[in-house]
């Protein structure tokens, strides 16, 4: 990824206003870019400007949905209608940016229109305005119950002008107005208003926005109303009254639920979304927790009190896949509990979705490594083709590995049968998951499980095979030991080298686990001679290099006989003595000479098991050499 793309994902980042897009093709261009670089930026810049007006635009829509929420919350606890409308005109001037709004209600009585709310008006004239009935805006929408929007007020001839409204209106300054009715049926009774003092142009979705606004205002002045004609009803009526408003508000709070947690699925939400989307509605604090608690387990699909939490289970097909716990709200009703029952539904349904994408990723990954394993004489474009769809690096060079889970079992006869199983299964999924994660393959087989994954710049099999040892026995927090095969060039253009190379990864594997190495991951370079013994390279030139490499290197810079002085020591039994005499030189030089092989070698290269490698070095130096007088 070039830098200036890059410079496109931190203006995305940090929310950077429209113009600033433009400023890496221009630098592009002072600096002399060709046309190719500067029709890829921008591509890049057209497609960075598209993702950011969709940012903005489902911004703009999650705060359209939280203030319609919050209004909906506000008619369910409604207590002063006054208040609810405030809120309303507040939260209507702030998302459509306007800069005021204001709601006028029709007095049937007196026959005209008063103003009820306002917010950010500055005239006192216009904020006491009352209309007679057909003038001006909001009685062209009160006459025809739809709403109206002008761009300059007093340029405007589709409704009647009056000394009164447009005295009130230059009063304010206002240019630019929209108004939508709020009607209870077919009746108006009032009208919503949002102006400019400016011309502007509200777009289509500004106006919905203000007529859903319209229609929860008119929803709590229709509730006010109510409950003032309850309040002053005889006492006999009471208990009608509270059926009534509780049903209305189980109404409510059931589409509220509903709609909430219907566009969480639509939108791909995750468990967490749902927890705190029902901690909206309720009040309380709902958590996801993998664990439920045994009240959650006896429950048969109700939610339960327990202390003073509520857990709903969540399950599926009798398996427990964990609980929604509600703290903070003691007290619940039959509505608020079948909202978390319903919530733990919701809940069931998302986790067996993710589970089945994911297991369905996981089968055919392990299927196309089985095929390159079993079957790799299979048609090699189709292989590809296979790979594509599941977003391989199929052209790197790979390394397969084996892993196995290493626990000391109960003795002579190793792990029971239901730990080693579910052992396997736990190692699948692990390594899968990080299959997945580094664009490769895996499988289980033999007990354990295959890798098929790409080098990344810099890293060797040895490297990755620790690397995945750690990671494994991490995810796991069991030993998992890892053994990694020489790198295989495009495995999937040469299939029949995958087989050999997860049989020397075996190979690999089983030695270490011989050698007391549980836990560890190593490649058949990390092993010594034994590596060079289970590979199935045979890299021989590569262990003589690592093991006697700086001093055959020595040798040639300086033109001494540091390996021919080696070879000499253990052909002696390691006795300086007798080694002087083969040599024919002082004592003291075999020493000096010995003295410079360890500062090469190491300390420890005269211990038994760096001894023997050596020798065996030596040996197969010798062998390589070229005969002398050639």
């Amino acid at each position: 990824m070039s830098h200036e793309h890059v410079s496109y994902l931190e203006l995305l980042a940090r929310g950077a206003a429209t113009e600033a897009y433009d400023r890496p093709a221009l630098l592009a261009r002072a600096s002399g870019a060709g046309p190719e670089t500067l029709a890829g930026l921008e591509e890049a810049r057209q497609l960075a400007l598209r993702v950011r007006a969709e940012l903005e635009g489902r911004r703009r829509r999650e705060a359209e949905l939280s203030a319609l929420f919050a209004t909906a919350h506000d008619l369910a606890g409604l207590r002063d209608l006054d208040a609810v409308l405030r809120a309303i005109v507040q939260r209507a001037r702030a998302l459509l940016g306007t800069e005021v709004s204001y709601l006028s209600l029709n007095d049937p009585e007196a026959g005209d229109t008063y103003m009820r709310v306002t917010e950010g008006s500055v005239s006192a004239r216009f904020q006491q305005v009352r209309l007679g009935m057909g003038e001006g805006l909001g009685g062209l929408v009160a006459q025809t119950a739809r709403p109206y929007v002008t761009e300059d007020y007093f340029g405007d001839a589709r409704f009647q002008h009056t000394r009164t409204i447009d005295t009130a209106v230059r009063d304010e300054g206002l240019v630019a107005i929209l108004g939508v009715p709020l009607t209870l049926g077919s009746q108006v009774i009032g009208v919503l208003f949002a102006a400019d003092r400016r011309a502007r142009v509200f777009e289509r979705e500004q106006v919905a926005l203000l007529g859903s606004f319209a229609a929860h205002a008119a929803v709590a002045i229709d509730t006010a109303n109510l409950l003032a004609e309850t309040r002053s009803a005889l006492a006999e009526l009471e208990r009608a009254n509270d059926i009534i408003r509780t049903h209305s508000a189980v109404i409510e709070r059931a589409a509220e639920v509903h709609d909430r947690l219907s566009e969480l699925v639509l939108r791909g939400g995750g468990v967490h979304d749902v927890a705190e989307a029902v901690s909206e509605v309720l009040g309380g604090t709902v958590e996801f927790t993998e664990t439920p608690a045994g009240a959650a387990r006896r429950a048969d699909g109700h939610a339960v009190r327990d202390g003073d939490d509520w857990v709903a289970a969540v399950s599926a097909g009798g398996e427990h896949l964990g609980a929604l716990v509600l703290r903070g709200r003691p007290g619940l009703d039959p509505v608020d509990l079948r909202t978390l029952e319903r919530a733990a539904l919701v809940t069931s349904l998302l986790l067996l979705a993710r589970r089945s994408a994911g297991e369905a990723e996981q089968r055919v990954r392990g299927e196309l490594l089985d095929d390159l394993l079993d079957a790799p004489d299979r048609d090699r474009r189709l292989f590809r083709e296979r790979a594509a769809r599941l977003r391989t690096d199929s052209d790197a060079p790979h390394v397969v590995l084996a892993a196995r889970v290493d626990r000391a079992g109960p003795g002579e006869g190793g792990e029971p049968p239901g730990r080693e199983s579910a052992d396997r299964q736990r190692l699948r999924s692990a390594a899968s998951h990080l299959a997945a994660t580094r664009r490769g393959l895996a499988s289980d087989r033999d007990g354990g499980a295959v890798l098929l994954l790409p080098l990344g710049p810099g890293e060797d099999a040895a490297e990755v095979a620790r690397q995945t040892a750690a990671h494994l026995g991490g995810a796991l927090r069991e030993p998992v030991t890892v053994g990694a095969s020489a790198p295989v060039r495009a495995p999937l253009d040469h299939p029949d080298q995958v087989a050999g190379a997860y049989q020397e990864a075996r190979r690999c594997l089983d030695a270490l686990r011989l050698l007391h190495r549980a836990g560890e991951g190593a490649a058949a370079e990390d092993l010594g001679f034994l590596g060079l013994l289970l590979a199935d390279t045979r890299d021989i030139g590569g262990f003589v290099e690592r093991t006697i490499g700086q001093v055959a290197a020595y040798d040639r810079r300086r033109g001494t006989d540091l390996l021919r002085t080696l070879d000499a020591y253990f052909a002696s039994g390691m006795s300086p003595a007798r080694t002087k005499e083969d040599l024919h030189v002082h004592v003291n030089t075999v020493a000096q000479r010995l003295e410079r092989v360890g500062r090469l070698l190491g300390p420890d290269w005269q211990s038994p098991p760096r001894a023997l490698e050596i020798q065996l070095a030596l040996r197969l130096h010798a062998l390589s050499a070229p005969p002398a007088g050639r």
